[in-house]
C-alpha cells in the first residue's frame, strides 16, 4: 500500500470528524450533523496556525485513510527539552489492521526526532483495549497515571 503523510487542510475536516465520531466513544462525544458545526473548522484554524501542532493525515489512492495530531511541547524538565504528544489518533475502519497505523507511528516519532523531541507521549481510554495493545506493541510503556477533569 502506498501511503502519503501531509498536513491536514480546512476541506478535510468533515472526512477527520466522521473518522473521530466513527466507534463507540467517538459517537457519543462528536457531532455528526450537517452543516459541520462551527467549532470544529474553529478548532482546525487554531491547531493549523499554532507552529508547535500538526494535523496530520495519511493517504491511499488521495483517500484519507488515517489521522493524528502531533503537539510539540517545551519543557523545562529534563534540561529543558521538548516533548511530542500524539492524540487524535484514528484509522478508517476498513484498513485497520493492515500495518497502517504501525507505519503512520514510525512516521510520527520520527517527524518527532525531525523536532528535537526526548520522549513521545499519548493517552488512550482505557475502554480502548486494542489501542492500547497496539501502543505497547509499538513500545510505549504506561509508566504514568493520567487524571483528567471534565471542565462541562
Amino acid at each position: 500500500m502506498q501511503l502519503t503523510f501531509r498536513q491536514s487542510i480546512e476541506s478535510d475536516v468533515p472526512h477527520l470528524v466522521a473518522m473521530l465520531a466513527d466507534d463507540k466513544l467517538g459517537a457519543q462525544r462528536e457531532d455528526t450533523s450537517q452543516p459541520l458545526n462551527q467549532a470544529y473548522v474553529d478548532a482546525f484554524q487554531s491547531v493549523d496556525s499554532d507552529p508547535n501542532n500538526e494535523l496530520v493525515v495519511v493517504e491511499s489512492d488521495n483517500q484519507i485513510v488515517g489521522m493524528l495530531q502531533l503537539t510539540f511541547i517545551p519543557y523545562l524538565t529534563h534540561i529543558g527539552s521538548w516533548r511530542c504528544l500524539i492524540e487524535g489518533v484514528r484509522i478508517h475502519r476498513d484498513y485497520r489492521g493492515q500495518g497502517l497505523g504501525t507505519q503512520f507511528f514510525e512516521w510520527a516519532i520520527n517527524r518527532a526526532k525531525e523536532k528535537g523531541c526526548h520522549l513521545v507521549q499519548l493517552t488512550s481510554d482505557k475502554q480502548r483495549l486494542d489501542a492500547l495493545r497496539f501502543y505497547e506493541h509499538l513500545g510505549f510503556k504506561a509508566t504514568h497515571e493520567g487524571f483528567k477533569l471534565n471542565l462541562y
